[in-house]
């Protein structure tokens, strides 16, 4: 029977495209970069791309954080100080807090029926912002973010921190929730954890990295849990 549901928090409950869009064109614009479709667009290519490099252990976070600015900038032909705008850009990121369609319905759905835990691999101070801000907080049971514990998703270690702090856990009564298949659902199936894939544009899946259920409307989730 379930009992623990693990849930990522970008662009699975909150809105993390937007929140980064409105945040890096209040960041650039202040150092003075020109920002359009075109500029954004590439920074969340990089960001991504820069990301996947951590979770697969080839960079560290403050590589990422500073090295995602630094090509950014590189492509544009500028020289801008990327620890200054990273540091700016992370406080306007933590006060961006817009929700995935049906978010807010299924954390009501689901925290009376579930231990509901946030598995996220934020930056700590800009995801307790948002946290706050969106007024979620009080949904969850424990918060877990990787500069927190140490780790990062997918890694076992950020998975065991995690589980070593919820009373009473079961693999076999818990679910990994989330976006990504490279960090939530890699990490939780290397966990032992059932895992359920959030996919609402549709993205091909990896034949490396299979998840066990999929939805595309987080509309879905309450009644796939329910069979679990």
């Amino acid at each position: 029977m379930l009992k623990t549901v693990f849930l990522d928090l970008d662009d699975t409950i909150l809105d993390f495209a937007r929140a980064e869009a409105a945040a890096l064109r209040r960041a650039l614009t202040e150092a003075d970069v020109p920002v359009d479709g075109a500029v954004l667009a590439r920074y969340h290519a990089i960001n991504a791309a820069q990301w996947e490099l951590l979770e697969e252990g080839a960079l560290t976070r403050e590589q990422v954080l500073l090295g995602r600015f630094d090509i950014l900038f590189g492509e544009l032909g500028l020289v801008r100080p990327a620890g200054e705008i990273c540091r700016r850009y992370e406080e306007y990121l933590g006060e961006g807090h817009w929700f995935i369609p049906g978010a807010e319905a299924l954390l009501e759905a689901l925290a009376p029926r579930y231990d509901l835990y946030l598995a996220s691999n934020g930056t700590a101070e800009v995801q307790y912002r948002r946290l706050e801000s969106a007024g979620i907080r009080r949904y969850f049971r424990g918060i877990f973010i990787s500069r927190e514990l140490g780790a990062d998703k997918p890694s076992s270690v950020f998975f065991e921190r995690c589980f070593a702090a919820v009373p009473g856990f079961s693999r076999a009564c818990a679910v990994m929730v989330g976006d990504s298949l490279t960090s939530d659902i890699r990490g939780g199936r290397d966990a032992g954890l059932r895992t359920c894939w959030f996919n609402p544009h549709g993205k091909p899946t990896r034949a490396d990295i299979v998840p066990d259920y999929e939805v595309s409307a987080l509309e879905q989730l309450p009644a796939l849990l329910e069979t679990l």
